[in-house]
């Protein structure tokens, strides 16, 4: 397509069927948890706070991401991506608000007892009492609940700072032009990488390993990494991709899917790579205090457990690894989604057994609380999206993207 045809004003207008739809899953959201608090009971009550961590922790995990793909993008001065920049940015956009229901979520479930009891429960670091738990006493200094709400305010609150000003950076590169708004997306982005490396393992430490306190594994952090950052590459293509079929964005082409597929593809195996290790020194080290956590997943999870290996790791590379397949638009929607809904696998047996362990269940709150918060993703990141024009018209590198071709 050549420059003098696209439209750089073109913005996306969010009405109609998909707006819609969007608004009738927050609202089929709220009924299946509020089915879950008030039609249940205890078992019940922690199923739904299991639920709302998961579908929190996935909303805030893409939403990093997507300020963690800018980040890369500018410190990378990658050319291929300038003119797809818009869709991260909303993503981007939308991590306040992501990171302040998460913490609302933490919280609530810490001081109802319903998340995080393996370590915040009475008499657990008291020496005489009937509860205590000479592990937790031992890991208390860091395990407890003013420092561990204290780093989650500190870490999203610095992952949201830096998503607001990467986006406010490209506005203001659209108005004045020039390179002053890139060099300050690129030194704020060398500086983002430096802490996001350093924070994301403590901060899926705190959130996910800590439902089950007794248990680590120092490469948690970076499975967790993986499996946020191929999600977030997966929800990239998909925004895309129903752009593309909608009319909008018609400048991106077949290249640009591909590298979107190569990412996926590759960190697809990545994150292979890390639960593979992960798994096979626990296993083999044959260690009670370790084999637990596996133990748990094969006798009561044992269903998803597989499920999660077929979807994150065979689907992306089986369907992915033809050239042709990442260039095609219906093949790579469809891996996308698979990708999608295989991390949502992938965190659910995460939580799950560290919350309601044996008491597992799927059904209304299960499928309810993720259509509620696939109906707030789209409409809030869609709703960013709309706010400015589709393409960042000043970049510096965005003919390189324009003429990409692989």
């Amino acid at each position: 397509m050549g420059t003098h045809n696209i439209n750089f004003s073109e913005q996306f207008e969010f009405t109609g069927k998909v707006k819609t739809l969007s608004i009738v899953g927050i609202i089929l959201g709220v009924v299946a948890i509020a089915y879950g608090f008030f039609a249940g009971d205890k078992v019940m009550h922690e199923r739904t706070f299991a639920n709302l961590l998961l579908m929190a922790y996935y909303f805030a995990c893409v939403c990093m991401s997507g300020t963690f793909f800018l980040a890369v993008q500018y410190v990378a001065q990658a050319g291929w991506s300038a003119s797809i920049l818009r869709v991260p940015q909303a993503m981007a956009k939308t991590l306040p608000i992501a990171a302040v229901i998460l913490i609302v979520v933490i919280s609530a479930g810490l001081y109802s007892h319903n998340l995080y009891h393996h370590w915040h429960a009475d008499g657990l670091t008291v020496e005489g009492s009937p509860n205590y738990d000479a592990i937790i006493a031992g890991k208390s200094v860091f395990l407890n609940v003013p420092f561990f709400l204290g780093r989650q305010v500190v870490f999203l609150g610095i992952y949201s700072i830096f998503s607001i000003l990467f986006v406010k950076f490209s506005y203001n590169e659209d108005l004045a032009g020039g390179l002053n708004s890139y060099r300050k997306s690129f030194k704020n982005a060398c500086i983002f990488l430096v802490i996001y490396g350093f924070t994301t393992p403590v901060f899926a430490f705190d959130t996910i390993m800590s439902l089950e306190a007794h248990w680590f594994s120092t490469m948690f952090g970076w499975y967790n990494f993986a499996a946020m950052w191929v999600s977030s590459l997966a929800t990239i293509a998909v925004i895309i991709i129903l752009l593309r079929r909608a009319g909008y964005m018609q400048w991106v082409n077949n290249s640009h899917l591909h590298n979107l597929g190569q990412f996926i593809f590759g960190f697809s195996i990545f994150w292979t790579y890390v639960w593979f290790a992960q798994f096979l020194l626990i296993y083999y080290a044959n260690m009670p205090e370790e084999t637990v956590y596996f133990y748990k997943r094969f006798e009561y999870y044992k269903f998803w457990f597989f499920l999660n290996l077929a979807m994150n790791f065979l689907a992306p590379v089986l369907l992915l690894m033809d050239r042709d397949n990442k260039r095609t638009d219906v093949k790579l929607l469809f891996v996308s989604i698979v990708v999608l809904l295989g991390h949502w696998v992938d965190y659910y047996q995460m939580i799950m057994p560290g919350t309601v362990e044996a008491h597992n269940g799927f059904g209304i709150i299960e499928i309810g609380t993720a259509l509620g918060f696939v109906g707030l993703f789209t409409f809030t990141v869609l709703t960013a999206l709309s706010k400015k024009p589709l393409i960042a018209k000043n970049h510096p590198l965005l003919q390189e993207s324009l003429h990409h071709q692989l």
